[in-house]
């Protein structure tokens, strides 16, 4: 297993939000370091554009900063849609979802943060936690 935990979208949104009291334990997490995948770093772009309102300029400095911490995103694969279809269907979670998860399992990660998905649950060793609920 990788010790460094995988992130979900929305950790990385609140870690560059100014006016949500979640930014500081997301950007606590993230200052760590971890992995994230393409797919991540996609809805984060389309997030801080269409909900943030951050300028392309803001959101080409947030990607490098994402970069700094989690240097080498997971890319999208075939085999990764196979594994996220498999887990959408036993687990019933998104599609968008499932390649997270699946993202997250091909790395080894044994943690992923996410808010969106159900905390404490445990597929193929890895653990789903959320971070902003304790």
């Amino acid at each position: 297993m990788n010790d460094k935990p995988f992130f979900d979208t929305n950790v990385i949104v609140y870690a560059f939000r100014q006016d949500d009291t979640r930014g500081h334990v997301a950007e606590t997490l993230l200052a760590a370091g971890g992995t994230l995948s393409v797919q991540v770093l996609n809805e984060f772009v389309a997030v801080a554009r269409r909900k943030l309102d951050k300028s392309w300029e803001e959101v080409r400095r947030a990607l490098d900063i994402l970069r700094v911490f989690c240097p080498e995103p997971v890319p999208l694969t075939v085999e990764t849609n196979e594994r996220a279809v498999h887990i959408a269907e036993r687990y019933g979670y998104s599609i968008f979802d499932s390649l997270i998860i699946a993202a997250a399992l091909h790395v080894g990660a044994s943690t992923l943060y996410s808010e969106d998905m159900r905390d404490g649950q445990a597929i193929g060793g890895l653990t789903i936690r959320n971070p902003f609920s304790r």
